[in-house]
């Protein structure tokens, strides 16, 4: 099994996890009994591999409430991409992976 590239963040490393980095980041906002979700997780990890110049990061949104609230979210997943600590784009539900490669390049 391969290992996994995607960071879970929480509340406490967000804003520091953003801030230490160039790279685009793409986070999404799920939550562990959502089957979208699921669909969704293999998915990212392959995109955590395939794409070294962009972090991908999982939030629990049950685990970090203030978080999902900072940033709008009203349904899961929802993704949002960030490119120098700034929200460039948010995504709401399952999108296959080249629909999300096409978004990453836009901002690689």
């Amino acid at each position: 099994m391969a290992i996994s590239n995607v960071i879970n963040a929480n509340e406490a490393s967000f804003d520091k996890l953003l801030a230490s980095t160039s790279k685009p980041v793409l986070v999404d906002f799920y939550a562990d009994w959502c089957g979208p979700c699921k669909m969704l997780g293999p998915i990212l990890e392959q995109l955590s591999r395939d794409y070294k110049d962009v972090l991908v990061v999982k939030i629990d949104v049950d685990s970090n409430q203030n978080l999902a609230a900072k940033f709008g979210i009203r349904s899961i997943p929802t993704m949002i991409i960030f490119k120098d600590s700034e929200n460039k784009e948010t995504l709401n539900g399952v999108m296959t992976q080249p629909q999300l490669e096409a978004k990453l390049k836009q901002y690689s």
